[in-house]
C-alpha cells in the first residue's frame, strides 16, 4: 500500500504535529514503511516550497517555509485583525451550532478550505481546538470568550440552536 498521498492529506489538515505512533496505527504500517514515506515528503517539500516536513523525536508536522516568514506575517497580521468577515462569522456561526467539529467535517459543510480563517478565530480566542485521543484530527469548538461576547453562557442559548443544530444541512445531507 502507497501511504504516500493519504499522509500528505493527513499532515496537511492536522493543525499539530502528529506521532507517528498514531500514523502507523492509521495506516496500519511498520515504522520503515511510514519513514520510507516521511522521507520522499521530506525530499517534496524541500528547498524553495512554501512548506516544509518537520520531524522532532517521534513526531512530524507540515510547517511553513521559514524564508517566508516576512511574507506570512504580513497575511497573517492583515488577515487576523479588525472586524471578522463573512467567511470568518460563518465558520465560527457552523462551529457554534455544530460543534465538536473536525475541520474536514466543517469544509464539507462549507464547501471551501478553513485552515487560515480557523487559524484566525483561534488567534482571537473564538475558537478552541480539542486533540482527540481517539481520532487523528483535532476537533474544534466555540470558546468561553465567544460566549462571553455574544452574551451567552452556553451555546443552547442562541437563537433556534437545537433546530439549526440538527439541521440535514450541518450533515452534509442538504441538497445544493
Amino acid at each position: 500500500m502507497n501511504i504516500i498521498s493519504p499522509l500528505e492529506a493527513i499532515l496537511f489538515v492536522a493543525s499539530q504535529p502528529l506521532s507517528t505512533k498514531k500514523l502507523m496505527k492509521t495506516f496500519d504500517c511498520d515504522e520503515g514503511t511510514l519513514i520510507e514515506a516521511l522521507e520522499q515528503l521530506s525530499q517534496k517539500y524541500t528547498g524553495a516550497a512554501g512548506i516544509h516536513l518537520v520531524q522532532q523525536e517521534d513526531a512530524v508536522q507540515f510547517v511553513t517555509n521559514p524564508s517566508y516568514a516576512n511574507y506570512v506575517d504580513t497575511f497573517v497580521k492583515s488577515d487576523a485583525w479588525g472586524e471578522l468577515t463573512k467567511a470568518q462569522l460563518e465558520t465560527l456561526t457552523v462551529i457554534a451550532y455544530r460543534g465538536p467539529i473536525t475541520r474536514p467535517e466543517l469544509e464539507e459543510i462549507r464547501g471551501v478550505n478553513c485552515a487560515i480563517i480557523l487559524r484566525n478565530l483561534m488567534m482571537r480566542g473564538l475558537v478552541e481546538e480539542v486533540e482527540d485521543k481517539k481520532s487523528i484530527l483535532s476537533s474544534y469548538h466555540i470558546s468561553i470568550k465567544a460566549l462571553q461576547e455574544l452574551g451567552i453562557s452556553s451555546v443552547e442559548e442562541l437563537p433556534d440552536f437545537k433546530k439549526l443544530s440538527a439541521h440535514p444541512h450541518f450533515d452534509g445531507e442538504a441538497e445544493a
